[in-house]
């Protein structure tokens, strides 16, 4: 791993005061944001019910999510602008704060960062597949009313 990369890590890791975990075996950190979003994005995450879960979801500023996608080499595809991003390697999921659409911009979203960590792939085509199951699940999931 390149030494900027590790710096990046360390930043992360040392955040340890905007940390709340959840109590399960398979808990993932969620950090930077309020109670209230945390608990809708974990409801989201446990109704889609992914293969794989990210070891951290991180709600950054603007300007440190710039900064990560640059440190992280992030390559965005024409047409598109990056409101979340999946680094794979940490299994993190870095969130634009200041870019923040509401919850179901958040569930559509990390359903494709899930899809990402699913299939161990960078490719959006890919994570645009495991993704499209992952929705199906969160439409069923919020319009029944599962909790």
């Amino acid at each position: 791993m390149r030494p900027a990369t590790w710096l990046v890590l360390i930043f992360v890791m040392t955040q340890i005061g905007w940390t709340q975990t959840s109590g399960d075996n398979n808990s993932y950190t969620v950090q930077g944001t309020t109670p209230e979003r945390e608990a809708v994005l974990r409801h989201q995450i446990e109704v889609m019910q992914p293969t794989i879960l990210p070891y951290r979801i991180r709600f950054v500023p603007h300007w440190q999510y710039a900064y990560a996608t640059h440190m992280y080499r992030l390559h965005v595809p024409t047409g598109m602008t990056s409101r979340m991003f999946t680094h794979l390697e940490s299994r993190s999921v870095f969130i634009d704060e200041d870019r923040y659409g509401g919850e179901q911009w958040m569930g559509h979203w990390i359903a494709h960062e899930l899809g990402h960590l699913a299939t161990n792939s960078s490719r959006e085509e890919d994570a645009e597949k495991a993704a499209s199951e992952y929705r199906k699940r969160l439409n069923s999931g919020l319009t029944t009313g599962t909790k």
